[in-house]
């Protein structure tokens, strides 16, 4: 499996006891950081380039800081903020981020959460997600033709931007309130802390976006809140009692955080927010109104973490039900077949297969044929030499199978890009001399880009892509390139909500079959002595095994939203461009 980097994991924390509380019950001030620090780190997988946490003291007085932020960089950022912590940075508020970037920019600048900082309390906001939006374009325009210059260029930074204008009306609104009360001085100030909405403040951002969002922050003021997108797009967890209000990327992460049942955390519903006010007093409230259920499919299937009592039972029936297309691919040889798995994300639906074979025939032959070693290492430059190093990441179990004898049937999550198959696994699995690897995938195919969240965002990057390609080159049928290529443009002429994805005529002539051989074709190193087969998932099937997250654009080219369908119809204009210009 090519390691897909996925924006990001959240975590907040609103402690509902005054602080000393915490320290008399549990012996130690850092209690909210603990559980903070706990969260994070079981949604590790979420995001590895880097971290930050930020926290708001309700009591500290003028002149001392009340409002903390720490962000690292690297696979050991968590650790690192967290290291940096002190006694003075304890709050009632907590919030952490896991970022992994899908726009290519790296650096601590854009590390969330971001700050934007006031003299006034409640001007102050702090801001993390896990997003990707695909309409900031538009967005920046709005913000500079109300007379604004945003400094950087992005979702976060602009999007940090545009709350804290719709921040600071709200301030505005609420101090008119309080001068016609006739109060003056500090009873203003307090009127203002005491009464922000900040459903008016999200009402009036995010109806701006187009993209998959959990979006988090805190107001200096006390205030903490998080809203989904109104697809479902991305996913968002909480849990309430009279101690604490949590919230997550991920169910397991607050089950295991807090000891409680599955059934104590709630899911935020799409275009849901979950508002904590100063006071400590909780709502939700529909930001905006639910638009058709596109919760992402590829949640369920690879980035999150498969602890979850439904997704583990989900990714054990994406295994089972590849039953039957295994059987025809060994030709109903399971006797002389041995069942396996690309470490790790793979183990559950390898439990689902095998599951599946033992209802037909009984006991089936397993093995642990592959093994992923640690990060490989080494000063060397020469790219010959590191790749030949970086083909070394996975190494096999000598002796799992009889060769010339045996099948060898192994599962992944997905196969994204193929390029890990083609110069490691590949190579690696053929010095068993198995009679035939029948290499499996949970998922269907990978046609289409992500906008949503994933680093998946050029076609050329799909070895199904690729695949078909070479098949229209093949069969002389490159008119139907430039049918697309003009029917793309004509699409991008449209109102945004009338756009088509245009990108999925190239594939209707090919069956899954036919463009299943070219990508072995393709990826089938020049030396290897075994014969491959590839099976992958149907759609059918995987909405079979995750009925209740439909978002399956990646597999379908049917976006939920304006904005992805314009960006794949934009990025087929830039693939065509791009290779005629060779």
């Amino acid at each position: 499996m090519e390691q897909l980097k996925h924006e990001c994991g959240v975590a907040m924390i609103r402690l509902l006891k005054p602080l000393d509380y915490y320290e008399k019950k549990y012996g130690t001030w850092a209690y909210g950081f603990n559980k903070l620090y706990l969260m994070m780190e079981k949604q590790h997988n979420r995001g590895q380039e880097g971290a930050g946490i930020a926290s708001v003291n309700l009591n500290n007085k003028p002149g001392t800081e009340y409002m903390f932020r720490e962000k690292a960089e690297g696979k050991n950022a968590i650790t690192e903020i967290f290291s940096r912590v002190t006694e003075e940075m304890k709050g009632e508020l907590l919030m952490g981020h896991l970022r992994y970037s899908t726009t290519g920019k790296s650096g601590l600048t854009f590390v969330h959460p971001f700050l934007r900082r006031n003299n006034w309390r409640a001007k102050n906001l702090c801001l993390c997600g896990n997003f990707n939006m695909t309409n900031i374009d538009e967005v920046f325009d709005f913000l500079t033709a109300q007379g604004q210059s945003p400094r950087i260029y992005g979702d976060s930074y602009i999007t940090l931007e545009l709350m804290g204008h719709r921040l600071d009306r709200e301030v505005e609104r609420l101090y008119q309130e309080a001068t016609a009360q006739g109060l003056t001085g500090i009873d203003i100030t307090n009127y203002i802390d005491n009464h922000i909405e900040m459903a008016n403040v999200l009402r009036t951002t995010m109806q701006h976006y187009d993209g998959g969002f959990v979006m988090c922050g805190l107001t200096g003021s006390g205030e903490m809140f998080s809203v989904r997108d109104p697809w479902g797009i991305r996913p968002a967890f909480y849990y309430r009692d009279d101690e604490i209000i949590a919230l997550a990327s991920e169910r397991p992460v607050l089950q295991t955080t807090f000891d409680i049942d599955s059934n104590d955390v709630h899911e935020l519903l799409p275009g849901q927010a979950l508002i904590v006010h100063k006071n400590g007093e909780s709502r939700l409230e529909q930001i905006m109104p639910a638009q058709k259920l596109s919760a992402c499919s590829f949640e369920r299937i690879y980035f999150s973490r498969g602890s979850d009592c439904d997704i583990y039972q989900e990714r054990k029936r994406l295994g089972e039900q590849l039953t039957q297309p295994i059987l025809k691919a060994i030709d109903g040889d399971v006797t002389h077949s041995v069942f396996s798995y690309i470490p790790n994300t793979a183990e559950v639906a390898f439990y689902g297969m095998t599951d599946g074979f033992r209802k037909l025939h009984g006991d089936v032959r397993t093995e642990k044929v592959v093994w992923k070693d640690i990060k490989l290492r080494t000063f060397i430059t020469d790219n010959s030499e590191r790749n030949d190093l970086a083909a070394h990441v996975y190494d096999i179990s000598y002796g799992s199978l009889q060769a010339g004898v045996d099948n060898l049937v192994i599962i992944d999550d997905s196969i994204v890009r193929g390029t890990t198959l083609k110069e490691s696994i590949f190579k690696i699995l053929d010095r068993l001399h198995p009679k035939k690897i029948v290499m499996v995938s949970s998922s269907p195919q990978i046609r289409y880009p992500d906008y949503y969240g994933i680093d998946m965002a050029r076609l050329e990057e799909f070895c199904a892509f690729r695949a078909t390609m070479a098949l229209i080159e093949e069969r002389g049928m490159w008119q139907l390139v430039n049918d697309t290529y003009l029917a793309c443009k004509r699409e991008l002429e449209k109102p945004k909500e009338e756009m088509q994805n245009c990108v999925r005529a190239v594939y209707e002539p090919f069956t899954v079959d036919e463009i299943n051989k070219k990508i072995v074709e393709m990826l089938r190193p020049a030396d290897m002595q075994a014969p491959i087969e590839l099976v992958f998932q149907s759609i059918e099937g995987l909405h079979k095994a995750c009925p209740n997250h439909p978002g399956d654009w990646y597999f379908t080219g049917h976006y939920p939203t304006p904005g992805g369908v314009r960006l794949v119809n934009q990025a087929f204009i830039n693939y065509v461009d791009k290779v005629t210009k060779k």
